[in-house]
């Protein structure tokens, strides 16, 4: 794999919560710099980062319901709505794994399809927060996604006490939604290895906020 052809499949992110617009800025640097595909932020600093990153090749994406994914559904959809109206071409949403872990896949996948029908033609990614999660749970949610409209099925959020991406998690992802889906591997992933392990594994999108470090490796 080339040094580009990581940078494309790359969603570089700004997410914590003490971010400032400065950092927020310097994010976009590093995705212009880098040529990376994507640029992952919080629903505030879309719009800063849609300007920052005019004229380049790459999308904003917009978390939405994060970290907890606790939202109402009709919010998530309004977030995700507002987000694109600032600039976001992709949205990244927390399911409600609470409702699936506690049976209610019915609210699962009505909290999903209401921010896929709240903007259209934008690609939604689903953080499952899978490492909270039971294989069978995994397998679960995952064939709600597919259901609902979602375009990737997504592993962690990086903030949950539980952990972030595995390689087997990413695995049996795949092996879930089958080329119908995409899957991003995202939380604690911090170096090239990381990367390429989880694209070895069935991912197609990888989350960090260790881009250039990746990328600075790959030779």
């Amino acid at each position: 794999m080339t040094r580009d052809e990581l940078a494309r499949l790359l969603d570089h992110s700004v997410l914590k919560p003490e971010s400032t617009a400065a950092e927020v800025r310097a994010g976009a640097d590093v995705v212009r710099t880098w040529r990376i595909g994507c640029y992952c932020v919080q629903p505030s600093r879309v719009r800063l980062a849609a300007g920052a990153l005019a004229g380049a090749d790459a999308l904003v994406a917009s978390v939405v319901g994060f970290p907890h994914g606790c939202d109402r559904a009709d919010v998530k959809a309004n977030a995700a709505a507002l987000a694109v109206a600032d600039g976001a071409r992709e949205i990244d949403m927390v399911m409600n794994f609470g409702a699936l872990l506690g049976g209610e896949a019915a609210v699962v996948a009505a909290d999903i399809e209401a921010v896929v029908r709240a903007v259209p033609g934008v690609p939604v990614k689903v953080i499952l927060e899978a490492s909270a999660l039971g294989d069978d749970e995994k397998r679960l949610a995952c064939r709600l996604c597919v259901d609902a409209g979602a375009a990737y099925v997504k592993t962690s959020t990086g903030f949950h006490p539980s952990g972030g991406a595995t390689v087997g998690d990413v695995r049996l992802m795949r092996a879930a939604v089958g080329s119908a889906l995409g899957v991003k591997a995202s939380g604690g992933i911090r170096t090239l290895a990381d990367a390429i392990a989880m694209i070895e594994a069935g991912a197609s999108r990888i989350g960090t906020s260790a881009s250039a470090a990746m990328l600075a490796a790959l030779r």
